[in-house]
């Protein structure tokens, strides 16, 4: 059951994960607030979470070393 979250949670770009360690909480909670405030605000944070999602992607990519856009 743990390698088949650990693997959905990769799939699912683990944005929930990042922030619940940052914070120190388990992913799994960070995951049911995130639903919660999602139905309270209609769906409003969904607009942060593909955020985290872009800022994550671009930061991967600036570790790898490849600072150029153009080759």
């Amino acid at each position: 059951m743990k390698k088949l979250r650990d693997a959905l949670e990769r799939s699912a770009f683990g944005v929930c994960a990042y922030i619940g360690e940052k914070m120190r909480l388990p992913s799994a909670r960070v995951r049911i607030y995130f639903i919660y405030i999602s139905f309270i605000t209609l769906g409003s944070p969904i607009i942060f979470y593909l955020f985290v999602v872009f800022w994550m992607n671009i930061k991967q990519y600036l570790r790898r070393g490849k600072h150029v856009i153009w080759q």
